[in-house]
């Protein structure tokens, strides 16, 4: 569905270097909130649509005495959620528009998060600087050069240190976006990479959204000297009556919906 403004939306090539995400984040922040906000919460932790809790989870390992970075935080309700349990955990994204919307969120619940606006293949931070980066569904599907930001990851990452993201799971790249029925159906190759993008007026690209087949995932995370070592599949539980976007209990039922990617970075000599 093309959205309010645009000239046109599908799937094209994308004369994009990734500043559309940010521009789009920036104008969309607060519509995406009144949206997502009640699924969200202002300090929890879900990993997916599908419901999955990071306390029920425990994706991102013993979190004792670790300092944590969180990239394409949005409104950082995750790493609200973590600090909320004495994690030295930091939110950052590239949006100024969800960065201002996570301090609304503070002012609300009364606390204090770190905040850092930082694109995450660029990041400004030390080599070796923390022990844990995570995002769930931030970062990786926006920008067109993925393993950059794997890189990035591995560059700030300890040895030992974890990385865990949550993404779209390719499979559903070739269903339609629909959790309806209509969604069951695959219209389009698993294997076409074209992304999706919708343009303005003007031709130029508004948003867009790029796809990765689970080898390309994990390629990307290996030739950043990462091991890849668990990549979880949630379930729709049968308690989930909710519809997020193309997510639905229909879908869940049948198409899997979310893939959560866990990689460490591996000691010198092991």
């Amino acid at each position: 569905m093309d959205a309010p403004g645009l000239g046109r939306a599908g799937y094209q090539p994308a004369d994009d270097d990734g500043r559309a995400a940010r521009r789009w984040w920036d104008g969309h922040a607060e519509e995406y909130l009144d949206e997502h906000g009640d699924d969200l919460g202002v300090a929890e932790f879900r990993w997916c649509p599908e419901g999955l809790r990071e306390d029920e989870a425990g994706l991102l390992g013993d979190l004792d005495g670790r300092r944590v970075l969180e990239v394409g935080a949005g409104a950082a309700q995750c790493t609200r959620w973590l600090r909320a349990r004495g994690v030295d955990a930091v939110a950052s994204d590239v949006s100024a528009g969800m960065l201002a919307a996570a301090r609304r969120l503070d002012a609300v619940a009364g606390t204090t998060t770190p905040l850092l606006q930082a694109d995450a293949r660029r990041l400004p931070l030390a080599d070796d600087a923390v022990d844990v980066v995570f995002t769930a569904y931030g970062a990786i599907p926006f920008v067109p050069d993925a393993d950059a930001v794997h890189r990035e990851v591995a560059r700030v990452l300890r040895p030992g240190g974890r990385w865990v993201f949550a993404v779209t799971h390719p499979v559903r790249w070739a269903f339609p976006d629909d959790p309806g029925e209509r969604g069951l159906t695959a219209t389009r190759s698993y294997f076409d990479r074209t992304p999706y993008v919708e343009v303005d007026d003007d031709g130029a690209v508004a948003y867009a959204e790029y796809h990765r087949t689970v080898g390309d995932h994990v390629r990307g995370v290996t030739a950043a000297g990462l091991r890849l070592v668990d990549v979880v599949e949630p379930e729709w539980p049968p308690d989930n009556g909710r519809t997020w976007g193309g997510w639905s209990p229909l879908r869940g039922a049948r198409i899997p919906g979310t893939a959560v990617f866990v990689a460490r970075s591996e000691p010198p000599g092991a």
